[in-house]
């Protein structure tokens, strides 16, 4: 099954799911469109928590002189419900293997799942946890008719790879070099996952007292999710409400100007002619890429620009002769000390 030129990951959703459905190759629940497709190949399978409700991993012991039908209901849903104990975030337990669903997959190691992100989320999980690492393979197991090119275009940097790929005709070692997830992308999670899956709101909290920068997905525009309060390095005009500095009041800063009261500091730097439609992602990904993080940046994406906070002078005169001639998509950022902006 070849796809067409310039698809999407929808189009090669809907082939896959069209075609197992009309050639009856799909298990139990059907129609198989919206999902990851089952289908006997006379292996055992087994999942993590049904959509990480109740945390992210559950053992599952079956019942002394547990009968062939048991044995198969602990591989549902129902089964990790009955029969199965939650390993918490402290357990330390070690993945020797990871097994994902796909609806679609590349003997390069691309995969497609059904388009709501928890396989990656859950091995993004795993890293953050320390249960997996990057030596830990990923296995698929999938029909034949699921194994087709896929534009590497369309595999994005959250997104997991697979090591092997098991049909019921053949084993393809995909020898994917692509690195995979190294933990958790916060910017891609949305408040409405944190408030359904409590063990990402615990890793949240986990990785912001480490330092670690955890703006969500839309945050600027928000107020920050409870647990997640405290400012980090590189977050987005998060502080404790009684402590001053350059992000208080970010969102009335005079144009032109700093956010905060008083003169702009001389380690701050000005960003403007911002994109209309960029986001907060895309400015610190720049950022990053070009060595110039700094250590917290507000964002006022309205009024289309930013202003970098770094630790002295020094650092932010260096950070503007990097990030001159930025551009973000077809627009050249205007990148100047604060101070200096504020007098023009």
């Amino acid at each position: 099954m070849e796809p067409r030129a310039g698809v999407s990951k929808q189009d090669i959703r809907e082939q896959i799911w069209g075609y197992m459905e009309s050639q009856n190759l799909a298990d139990f629940p059907r129609p198989v469109h919206h999902r990851i497709p089952n289908f006997k190949s006379k292996k055992t399978l087994l999942v993590p928590t049904p959509r990480l409700r109740t945390g992210l991993f559950n053992k599952i012991t079956p019942p002394p002189g547990a009968t062939k039908d048991i044995l198969r209901k602990c591989a549902t849903s129902q089964g990790v419900r009955n029969y199965s104990v939650p390993i918490g975030l402290d357990s330390r337990v070690l993945v020797d293997l990871v097994v994902v669903g796909s609806v679609a997959v590349s003997e390069k190691g691309w995969r497609i799942g059904k388009g709501e992100g928890y396989a990656d989320l859950e091995y993004a999980m795993m890293v953050s946890m320390g249960a997996v690492s990057k030596e830990t393979p990923v296995v698929t197991i999938v029909h034949d008719c699921q194994v087709v090119d896929i534009p590497e275009e369309l595999v994005e940097e959250h997104d997991i790879t697979v090591d092997y790929i098991l049909t019921p005709t053949r084993v393809i070692a995909t020898g994917c070099k692509r690195p995979k997830p190294m933990g958790i992308t916060w910017f891609k999670i949305s408040l409405e996952m944190m408030e359904k899956i409590p063990i990402l709101r615990s890793l949240c909290t986990r990785e912001q007292q480490a330092g670690k920068d955890v703006t969500l997905q839309g945050e600027h525009q928000h107020l920050p999710e409870p647990g997640c309060q405290q400012t980090v390095p590189l977050s987005v005009g998060r502080r404790p409400p009684d402590t001053p500095g350059p992000e208080t009041n970010s969102m009335e800063a005079a144009p032109g100007s700093p956010p905060g009261e008083g003169a702009p500091l001389a380690a701050d730097v000005y960003v403007g002619n911002l994109p209309r439609d960029a986001r907060v992602s895309d400015l610190k990904r720049a950022l990053r890429e070009l060595g110039s993080v700094p250590l917290r940046l507000t964002w006022q994406g309205p009024r289309r620009r930013a202003f970098l906070h770094y630790p002295d002078s020094a650092a932010a005169q260096q950070a503007v002769s990097c990030l001159q001639g930025l551009r973000l998509g077809t627009d050249t950022l205007r990148v100047a000390l604060a101070r200096q902006q504020r007098d023009k």
